[in-house]
């Protein structure tokens, strides 16, 4: 059965797919760190899960290892080739398999294996924004933390129009400041989690590489460059993905503290009753 794609007033359906790659040049085999009791792959995938926002949360895995990880997590998962250029490439693969399976849906949304802590709401808003039958694509943006992440270039920035819709993205600080008039501008961080209909998926990877997308190398740009319009939803701020050692670490402390003030109301609530 062909997968099917439908732009009804109904509620998007929506897949989960998670690109999980072994090889990490700043942090090796990241997505196997444990050290919080299960797999950086696994808290994602049950993060996903836990936001209510897809009806299938699925692992597309370039390693045996990963694909182990993934299935005792409960979860499906697909092995995709080691080959893939980028995570779109990867999900364009899980999806064929899936959809030569008989899986249907109407947006499918890529997330990062290394981002296990993004809050369930903006997955949600950022589904329900494909109730909206003009949006072919999407994805998340949040406050900078502080200006000095305005002129990081691993910090991508993004501009957006009246709409909502995404006019650039870029590693330099946008919008510029000290040409025009007025207070400083409010700058925005991409969040890299994509969500496409199908077909804007397929198009996608089929367009070759503009001149800004290697300029930047950021291949949201391919979709622009081609006349591509992408829906760009705010959330809160967010913490960034797991990158780096002293990324992972945070991650353990801000896990730590939750469970510590978990159980602090737990033990107040077992003394009110």
């Amino acid at each position: 059965m062909a997968a099917l794609e439908t732009h009804s007033s109904a509620p998007p359906r929506a897949v989960a797919l998670v690109p999980a790659r072994l090889a990490s040049t700043r942090l090796p085999r990241k997505l196997l760190l444990d050290e919080s009791g299960a797999p950086l792959l696994a808290h994602t995938l049950e993060n996903a899960r836990a936001s209510g926002a897809f009806e299938l949360v699925v692992a597309a895995c370039d390693d045996p290892e990963l694909l182990a990880v993934a299935r005792a997590a409960g979860f499906a998962a697909l092995e995709t080739s080691p080959e893939h250029p980028s995570g779109s490439d990867r999900i364009r693969e899980a999806w064929g398999l899936l959809a030569a399976r008989g899986t249907t849906a109407d947006v499918l949304v890529g997330l990062q294996g290394d981002e296990p802590e993004i809050p369930h709401e903006p997955l949600r808003a950022l589904v329900a924004a494909f109730a909206d039958p003009s949006v072919e694509a999407a994805t998340l943006c949040c406050a900078l933390a502080d200006e000095t992440q305005a002129h990081e270039a691993s910090v991508v920035k993004v501009v957006r129009d009246a709409r909502g819709d995404a006019l650039y993205f870029s590693r330099a600080a946008i919008p510029s400041h000290g040409h025009g008039q007025g207070a400083a501008p409010r700058r925005l961080r991409h969040v890299g989690v994509y969500a496409w209909r199908p077909s804007a998926l397929l198009r996608f990877v089929a367009l070759p590489r503009g001149e800004l997308e290697r300029t930047e190398n950021l291949e949201q740009l391919r979709w622009l460059e081609h006349g591509g319009r992408m829906r760009v939803v705010e959330c809160p701020r967010l913490e960034r993905g797991i990158d780096l050692r002293e990324d992972y670490d945070a991650f353990l402390r801000r896990r730590a503290a939750r469970g510590s003030a978990e159980q602090g109301m737990a033990k107040a609530g077992g003394g009110a009753a």
